[in-house]
């Protein structure tokens, strides 16, 4: 094996020798052993992955993968990954968020690192419940959730974490569920090797404080008649026997309908790779809630150079226009300027 060579790895290698304190049940074990049995076929290396995390149950993540990490506080995740993606761009970065941290004291850092398209992975466990302190709604909850901070109701529209990356320009965006290693693996596999800001929403249940809020549509009975596969290039279809579809109807709205009534050629055919996001947003739009069929997979996949990359040129700019700089020159140098 070549100096340059990735040692080859297993899962026992990417796992901290930290014991994993979730509650017993918890969707969040799924995600982690997913994530621990993908590393080793990425080709990185432990010593240049970083997990960086804010608060909540799941940004105890970075404890228990065996490389470099950080546990950040409440929202700042992003802003913390961003400037170590920008300053060491030879590392890989991965954010650790939940729908609490990344959408409510979080959501601004989160939507500027997407707009800016940081070379960044970030995933989001969204259980629509705050798990750490207790049950209290979240940004993700449904109107009239009866929590211990909402008992007559919640009277909020929920944020859709799908459309909301979109909106705010993401380059990449997925969906998943921790019912599902296989797809969960997948889509980490294409959001790790996206370049740039990549943004994938898990379905994770709390099996504590919101037991089965995704269960009409990832239990194992319900997936095939309540998921919609999107797989780039392909008519979007769905059922045990893809009977139903996805069309755009007279007024340029995703609807489903059966296939047999419609005929195969006015299903939609997904393009992931299609620059403007408005198809991708009406497709994140197709359920109302986790209980009608829902969409999972790559919504987008676009190029755009990324935050460092443009940061970088501008450097390099400067520096055969003015000179290169002296920093200690220009720390000693006194006023810069009069008042």
């Amino acid at each position: 094996m070549s100096e340059t060579a990735v040692p080859v790895t297993t899962k026992k290698d990417w796992s901290s020798d930290q014991e994993v304190r979730w509650c017993p049940g918890c969707g969040d074990y799924s995600i982690l052993t997913a994530l621990q049995m993908l590393m080793p076929e990425l080709g990185v290396r432990r010593e240049n992955t970083v997990f960086v995390s804010g608060i909540g149950c799941a940004a105890r993540f970075p404890y228990y993968m065996n490389t470099y990490g950080m546990h950040g506080i409440h929202g700042r995740a992003p802003a913390i990954a961003t400037g170590l993606a920008v300053s060491r761009p030879d590392l890989d970065v991965w954010v650790i968020t939940g729908d609490g941290d990344a959408l409510s004291i979080g959501g601004n850092h989160l939507i500027h690192a997407l707009r800016r398209n940081v070379n960044l992975t970030i995933i989001l466990f969204n259980n629509q419940i705050y798990g750490l302190t207790k049950g209290q709604y979240s940004p993700t909850s449904e109107v009239g959730k009866v929590t211990k901070s909402t008992p007559f109701g919640s009277v909020d529209q929920p944020f859709n974490p799908i459309s909301l990356a979109l909106g705010a320009e993401a380059t990449f965006v997925a969906r998943t569920h921790d019912m599902d290693r296989k797809h969960m693996m997948e889509t980490f596999r294409r959001a790790h090797d996206h370049k740039g800001g990549a943004f994938v929403e898990v379905y994770q249940n709390c099996n504590v404080f919101n037991d089965g809020a995704f269960e009409q549509i990832t239990s194992r009975e319900a997936r095939p008649q309540m998921l919609i596969p999107l797989e780039h290039g392909k008519p979007i279809r769905f059922g045990p026997d893809g009977g139903r579809g996805v069309v755009l109807d007279g007024q340029g709205r995703a609807k489903i309908v059966d296939v047999a009534e419609v005929g195969e050629d006015r299903i939609l055919v997904h393009d992931e790779k299609r620059d403007e996001p408005g198809l991708a947003f009406m497709l994140s739009r197709l359920a109302k809630g986790p209980f009608e069929p829902t969409p999972v997979g790559v919504f987008r996949a676009v190029d755009r150079p990324t935050y460092g990359e443009a940061m970088q040129h501008q450097l390099v700019d400067a520096q055969q226009r003015l000179g290169p700089g002296d920093l200690t020159k220009l720390l000693h140098s006194g006023a810069t300027w009069e008042v």
